[in-house]
């Protein structure tokens, strides 16, 4: 029996990247897609959902306060582009909190937490290749697709982060802590408390500095031990 799931959003462009991941898998349904609260409450009364995707700031009603009005609520899923509503969340037992953009590893990482919680013996979903998976990047109130394979590296900046390619750089407003989380960690690695970079786009690197596309980037002290160990194992030369 396939897992009956509903997406609430009113971003359209954040309701077409969790339609997207969520039809990679065979096992999940989608009900249907609302674009507030109020709409999600008369799919809840019509449907059976076993899981909701479900966005905090939204029109009319937040997410978090739509939460409270439920007394049986199907197991939840928050999506977020802010961080700091994570507490907020776990405080009314949702299973996960996913920061927008949402990567499919991370998407995939919250599916399997789903399925075990429902049968703890249920082996883990197989995260798929995906040779093309991407990001939305939130830059000057669009959203911005951008393919993890075009990434080069990536520059915190206080509240910001700049996102290299080949081909341009964006800014967005995000922690590099929380964006490091969403990327597959086989194919990106923290360098410094300032740089994330692609581990198949390094050119070189020595014990104090990481070259990617003519840019050398310094690789921290406290990083150091792990990225060398890293760069240094053989598995990484086959990587991307």
């Amino acid at each position: 029996m396939k897992t009956k799931c509903l997406i609430v959003d009113d971003e359209p462009l954040a309701r077409d990247l969790m339609r997207h991941h969520l039809q990679k898998l065979e096992n999940l349904e989608i009900v249907a897609e609302c674009h507030n609260a109020v709409k999600a409450l008369e799919k809840l009364q019509e449907h059976k959902i076993d899981l909701m995707f479900m966005d905090i700031q939204m029109p009319q009603i937040s997410g978090i306060d739509f939460l409270k009005t439920l007394t049986n609520p199907p197991k939840v899923i928050v999506t977020s582009a802010y961080p700091e509503y994570a507490i907020n969340g776990f405080e009314l037992d949702i299973l996960d909190f996913l920061l927008k953009p949402v990567t499919f590893e991370r998407f995939l990482k919250a599916i399997n937490k789903f399925y075990q919680l429902r049968q703890p013996e249920a082996p883990n979903l197989p995260i798929p290749a995906t040779p093309e998976e991407f990001v939305y990047v939130k830059e000057n109130r669009k959203m911005l697709k951008i393919y993890l394979n075009e990434i080069l590296y990536i520059e915190g900046l206080s509240e910001y982060v700049k996102i290299y390619t080949e081909n341009r750089k964006m800014v967005t407003k995000a922690s590099l802590t929380n964006l490091e989380g969403t990327l597959p960690a086989q194919e990106f690695l923290r360098i410094h408390k300032s740089y994330i970079v692609s581990l198949s786009k390094i050119e070189a690197f020595t014990s104090s500095a990481i070259d990617i596309c003519g840019k050398e980037l310094p690789i921290g002290r406290s990083y150091k031990s792990n990225v060398l160990e890293i760069l240094n194992d053989p598995k990484t030369a086959t990587t991307g």
